[in-house]
């Protein structure tokens, strides 16, 4: 913490040297320098009382609470991947066929003696997973295979097995990608934590299940984990993850753990293995088998007759392409979405000139994955709907390129919206990203400026005064914002919001009156007491205002996760005495500081020699009044954002949604917080006669020159939404992305391109991420009834999908 604070104490001292400087120059120097000991040690003292105070305690969760929040956990993670499966389609009309027994790796094994007998089931009796599962003697379980295995069908085929015959009181099984944990930045344990968090907000409720829920549950190993994905993380780290795994779980803990069978043998060659887990692997899938799931997928009649030609080519070249291509799930399962759900001809899989390898027919199968998938929902909306178009399948299959060539430049599977900023250069950045939002700020300083001068040019808002204004809130923007992202990334969570606040609050401060002092010795003549006073006030309210605001949205930096919350009324007694303390607290600090304020920077001249002019309780008076005010506004703020509904999970559109709604509510508290202090003063100072008045279109002018660069720009950059918006209109603009993204993402999902996981997307496959990746547009299908490319006409946007799915209305961004 005390690095953290080494660039404060620079800047106070730079402060401190050029008011001195300036001091030895001048006259009223004790004055002045009885004003700078107050002012700097009341702005310290107020926001130290905020700063050290102890965190607040909070009691934990009943065993009740708990014991409700598994029951609520197990319905929700139940919902989600049972609708999740259905636009999967792992069950149209049932799953394939896939026998899993024990791996052939003894040394990525633990002892038999741990691990109990040999496993096996099928993929296609969901029922014999969870049977085998509860059989392992730790129910510690590994799950391998090469790629497009169908090493995920099974871990949430096992989930759904798990939940469908749970028994109160039982362990949940969580399904959750291992693509986020980074061992060196967390533990297993707070990570998984945060997870259930994030995906569950639900869980949230205090109310309902106490402050302590999450932790209660996995302390208690009330939760199954089954983690998808090592091999999705870097290679250098996965050694790492499983050892966490080993530290925060331990042999008697239950765990499902997926991962390609050469990534997780390097890893245990790296680390250990897991400890008293089992190890599965799949069976090559037998054609014939993959043939009679394929004819089931099909309706009776001629379509079902068209996998024929295909099974006799297949039963007479067992070795062939075709067969070995269909001994793979993933293959199989591309092959029943372009032939049996969009109604291709498979024969032509038996042209051994045209597919003379088996790789040859995996990357005809994902060429045609999409177009097929846009075929059939074309037909599916029906000749009403297909004047809608804003999406032909070249546009499509050319956005979907680009975010999988995004995903993958960035390392990761995982789509989050509120990572989009990391594609774009500019704003990816830190230096770049400060400098952007710095000129947003200058620009809107300069349209307050050109608001002015239409009203009429007024002494008291000349250029000088605009340059000073202008200079000053760039320069402590870009400062926080520096700032803050280093303080953010810092251990990969947000540390202490107060003392983040007071931090950044005090660097914002000094940089703007140092800028406030250099330029307004530069353009004018002032003398020095003059310029010290109005830095000083400046100081004070300036830096308190930025600390209200910071209180508010959080640091100027791109937040890890989006901000989540609600607008509801529920349980809000069990909120209120925490509001009320929020603006208890605040009307104190308020008053504190515009009673410095007054006492210094509005009576001209020595402070001192108008004490008596004023009853120092009206002035404290005052200041508790505006302080309330600041602290109700506040307390509203943070009310939404710890508000969660019963029943709620997170999914993109919602993350996204309730981000953007808290970015606008905090935007418009900002607003208010950060001018409310120096407002209050002006208007006491003008309603005691002492300071200049000026005219009401002035102040109102400069309060829009000033307030909107500072308050809700400096708000704006807490949020991730405002950086996304920023980043999608670039991208837009380069044709990279479509300008409705969030629209075109959801109906990409039902149509069953891409996946759920939480509140993030990922390609249906990973093999369907690196071939779109690969190149910058795959060409469209065509087929016997016609171009695929005129097949579409709006197909992401017709709605249409899976059968029995769950249509929702596409989300506005």
């Amino acid at each position: 913490m005390q690095r953290r604070w080494a660039p404060v104490w620079l800047l106070c001292g730079a402060f401190v040297l050029a008011l001195v400087r300036e001091l030895q120059h001048g006259e009223g120097g004790e004055g002045v320098a009885v004003s700078v000991t107050i002012a700097v040690g009341g702005l310290f003292g107020a926001l130290g009382m905020w700063t050290w105070r102890g965190r607040p305690r909070t009691a934990r969760s009943t065993h009740r609470q708990v014991a409700d929040a598994a029951e609520a956990l197990a319905m929700l993670v139940h919902q989600q991947w049972e609708q999740e499966a259905m636009l999967r389609q792992l069950f149209s009309p049932a799953p394939l066929p896939v026998l899993w027994w024990d791996a052939a790796l003894p040394d990525a094994c633990d002892h038999r003696r741990l691990i109990g007998d040999p496993v096996s089931c099928r993929a296609d009796a969901p029922e014999d997973l969870a049977v085998a599962f509860r059989r392992l003697p730790h129910r510690r379980l590994v799950v391998l295979g090469p790629a497009g295995s169908g090493k995920t069908t099974f871990a949430v085929l096992l989930t759904l097995a798990l939940l469908r015959d749970r028994a109160p009181g039982a362990p949940v099984p969580v399904l959750l990608s291992l693509a986020s944990f980074d061992p060196a930045r967390h533990s297993a344990h707070d990570w998984l934590a945060r997870q259930i968090a994030d995906g569950y907000p639900a869980l949230g409720d205090v109310r309902s299940y106490g402050t302590t829920a999450v932790e209660d549950l996995l302390a208690a190993r009330r939760v199954i984990p089954v983690l998808d994905g090592l091999d999705e993380l870097p290679p250098p780290s996965q050694p790492g993850v499983l050892a966490a795994l080993n530290a925060a779980f331990p042999a008697h803990a239950p765990l499902v753990l997926t991962c390609r069978t050469s990534a997780y043998a390097r890893a245990v060659a790296g680390a250990s293995v897991l400890t008293a887990a089992a190890v599965i692997e799949p069976a090559p899938l037998d054609a014939v088998d993959a043939l009679a799931s394929l004819r089931l997928a099909a309706p009776p009649g001629p379509a079902q007759r068209r996998w024929d030609l295909l099974a006799r080519h297949v039963a007479d070249h067992p070795e062939g392409p075709a067969a070995q291509a269909l001994q793979r799930p993933l293959l199989t399962a591309l092959a029943r979405t372009v032939y049996a759900d969009a109604g291709g001809d498979p024969a032509e899989l038996a042209d051994v000139g045209r597919f003379p390898t088996a790789n040859a027919v995996e990357q005809h199968l994902l060429d045609a994955l999409v177009p097929s998938l846009l075929e059939r929902a074309r037909h599916s909306s029906g000749s009403s709907r297909s004047g809608r178009s804003v999406h032909s399948t070249g546009s499509a299959l050319r956005h979907l390129a680009c975010l999988a060539h995004g995903l993958s430049r960035q390392g990761t599977h995982d789509l989050a919206w509120w990572q989009l900023h990391q594609w774009v250069p500019l704003l990816g950045r830190t230096w770049s990203r400060a400098a952007v939002w710095s000129l947003v700020a200058a620009l809107a300083a300069l349209s307050g400026y050109a608001l002015h001068h239409v009203a009429g040019p007024r002494p008291q808002l000349d250029s000088p005064a605009f340059v000073r204004v202008t200079c000053g809130v760039a320069l402590a923007l870009f400062a926080m914002q520096c700032l803050a992202a280093r303080t953010v990334t810092r251990g990969g969570v947000r540390p202490r919001p107060l003392r983040t606040a007071a931090l950044t609050a005090l660097v914002g401060a000094l940089t703007n009156a140092l800028c406030q002092v250099v330029l307004r010795r530069m353009f004018t003549h002032v003398g020095t007491v003059e310029t010290v006073q109005h830095n000083l006030k400046h100081l004070t309210v300036y830096g308190l205002g930025i600390f209200l605001v910071l209180l508010a949205s959080g640091p100027p930096a791109p937040p890890r996760v989006p901000s989540r919350g609600s607008f509801t009324l529920l349980h809000w007694w069990e909120r209120l005495p925490r509001a009320l303390a929020t603006v208890a607290g605040t009307a104190v600090l308020i008053g504190t500081a515009l009673h410095l304020y007054v006492l210094i920077g509005i009576w001209p001249s020595d402070p001192w020699t108008h004490r008596t002019a004023v009853s120092a309780l009206a002035v404290w008076a005052t200041g508790i009044a505006a302080g309330a005010l600041c602290g109700a506004v506040l307390g509203a703020v943070r009310s939404v954002r710890t508000s969660a509904s019963r029943l709620d999970v997170t999914t993109p559109a919602e993350s996204m949604r309730a981000d953007r709604a808290i970015t606008l509510v905090g935007a418009a508290a900002a607003a208010l917080l950060f001018h409310l202090p120096d407002d209050v003063a002006l208007a006491m100072s003008l309603a005691t006669g002492h300071g200049p008045s000026p005219p009401v279109s002035d102040i109102v002018l400069f309060a829009l020159s000033d307030l909107l660069p500072v308050g809700m720009v400096l708000a704006l950059t807490a949020f991730a939404w405002p950086h996304y918006s920023a980043a999608r209109l670039i991208l837009a603009a380069q044709g990279r992305l479509p300008l409705r993204l969030q629209t075109f993402l959801s109906e990409a999902h039902r149509l069953g391109i891409l996946r759920q996981v939480g509140s993030v997307y990922q390609f249906r496959h990973a093999s369907l991420q690196h071939r779109l990746a690969a190149s910058a547009h795959v060409p469209p299908q065509r087929d016997r009834r016609g171009d695929s490319r005129t097949a579409v006409r709006s197909a992401l946007c017709s709605g249409a999908g899976p059968p029995g799915e769950r249509h929702e209305r596409p989300q506005e961004e």
